[in-house]
């Protein structure tokens, strides 16, 4: 979401190193890997879960296989075999002698979902702006309040509530920009709040306020201690805040830059990037209003990607969502929430608010007698942009995005035997127009679970809870800002 600057504001090192009790620098949080875990999602309870977890190999059995590769097709049944974190193979019949095998039949399997826009430290507030506009409401109260008085501690919090949220909804890859990097120790939260929930995230390293903040200047540290393998689950990006000086620091790294676009004029700045040379292929633009034709031409041909927010710039008052005008300019969409504070961040409504969307704008022609109309958005195409098109938007479609051998294991699963969906006619509308969060059965990332018959795994739920409760509660009572729950 495109807001105004913080204003100033401090940060203690020694305030941060004395909530360690929160997570530990060099190490995992202790509620995660390793703690009990909640409930009856534990392997000493779930002998299944335990095998999974054990084996090199999974072979998913007998499911409906959306692969989204359109060289590999998709499949009324079929099996999917994980090896060492990676697909292997995909097709019917798979004989597999020493895996692990999870019964997937009345299952969707998909891709993981791709969030390619996502402040994520704002788990702490989620339904705080329940009816909010951007102004003055997000602005005054988010932008220019809340998020100043956010402490390294609780910029963890949010974060790993937002990223733990979107794995149990089926995000396996968010694209994270945390705009709370008041100094390095915040931005070291927010990074190991992504790393120890175990999504796949795109860290594009954003704004903060005060002496202590470091932006652009700490991108060098953050590539240098964070970034330095290529075979991991995060990723380095830069948020573009609109001047030519960051775009040149993300040019200098060699990472793409992710640029938020409201605003009414906002074309001759990004034609002056343009000209400059400093736009890249793989950089990353944002719900896109206040561009003309002409910026739209510069962010294709220079080989930008859009990420479309359909729910947050209707709900909030950004303008209307630029679904055909990407379109029109030949962008593959993808689709990102925002935040959590005023909508939901799981791809489901996400996907469906977007396709009923452009659905009615185009059909509102048609019905004006308008000839020679863009063709209307279908459930597959929503699939797509809610998938491999979010991945090839987060620069990660090598990775992930389809249900392809040697990408990641990145799998959701999906229950399609319930009353709500049953009987089954059209998998794709299916997960489009009739899923919900509910669905979502079983989540592999990397190959690892993450989530198993309906639970998260590795998590100590109830501990993780109530610290994360805790942290709002300390940052709303700081900041002196009413909590309405009954309102």
């Amino acid at each position: 979401m495109s807001g105004k600057d913080p204003g100033p504001r401090t940060a203690s090192r020694r305030r941060f190193i004395a909530a360690g009790a929160f997570w530990v620098g060099g190490g995992s949080l202790a509620l995660l890997e390793g703690a009990a875990v909640a409930q009856t999602d534990a392997p000493a309870a779930d002998p299944d879960l335990a095998r999974i977890r054990a084996s090199r190999r999974i072979l998913l059995k007998n499911g409906v296989v959306l692969t989204l590769d359109p060289q590999i097709g998709d499949f009324a049944q079929a099996d999917v075999l994980i090896e060492d974190g990676k697909i292997r193979a995909v097709r019917p019949n798979l004989a597999v002698s020493d895996a692990a095998i999870v019964d997937a039949q009345n299952r969707i399997i998909i891709p993981g979902f791709a969030d390619t826009h996502s402040h994520s430290y704002q788990g702490l507030l989620r339904s705080l702006l329940a009816n909010g506009l951007l102004e003055p409401d997000y602005n005054r109260d988010i932008q220019n309040n809340l998020t100043l008085a956010y402490r390294p501690e609780e910029a963890y919090a949010g974060v790993l509530a937002t990223a733990l949220g979107m794995i149990t909804t089926g995000t396996t890859t968010v694209v994270d920009l945390s705009q709370v990097s008041h100094s390095p120790e915040h931005s070291d939260a927010c990074i190991t709040a992504l790393r120890d929930s175990g999504i796949r995230a795109v860290y594009a390293f954003a704004r903060g306020a005060g002496p202590t903040a470091r932006y652009p200047q700490d991108l060098g540290r953050l590539q240098r201690t964070w970034f330095n393998s290529k075979d991991q689950l995060l990723t380095l990006a830069l948020t573009g805040n609109m001047t030519a000086e960051v775009y040149k620091a993300g040019r200098d790294a060699g990472v793409p830059v992710v640029q938020h676009l409201v605003g009414k004029d906002l074309s001759p700045a990004l034609l002056s990037f343009g000209r400059a040379g400093l736009m890249r292929p793989g950089d990353e633009y944002i719900h896109c209003l206040g561009i003309n034709d002409e910026a739209w031409r510069l962010i294709r041909d220079t080989g930008g990607q859009v990420s479309i927010c359909a729910p947050i710039d209707m709900t909030m008052g950004h303008g209307m969502p630029t679904i055909q005008d990407a379109l029109d300019h030949g962008f593959r969409l993808s689709l990102s929430s925002d935040h959590g504070v005023t909508i939901a961040q799981d791809m489901f409504s996400i996907a469906r608010t977007t396709f009923a969307l452009q659905r009615l704008m185009i059909l509102q022609r048609a019905a004006k007698g308008e000839q020679n109309l863009p063709r209307l958005l279908t459930c597959r195409d929503m699939l797509e942009f809610a998938t491999v098109d979010g991945a090839r938007c987060a620069n990660l479609e090598d990775r992930s995005g389809t249900l392809a051998p040697g990408k990641s294991a990145d799998i959701v699963m999906l229950k399609a035997d319930g009353f709500d969906v049953w009987p089954l006619n059209n998998a794709p509308g299916t997960v489009v127009n009739l899923m919900n969060p509910s669905h979502v059965e079983n989540v592999f990332i990397a190959g690892k679970v993450r989530k198993w018959r309906g639970a998260l795994v590795g998590i100590d739920i109830p501990t993780v809870m109530r610290r994360i409760a805790n942290a709002r509660d300390a940052l709303l009572a700081r900041t002196v800002f009413p909590r309405n729950l009954l309102g």
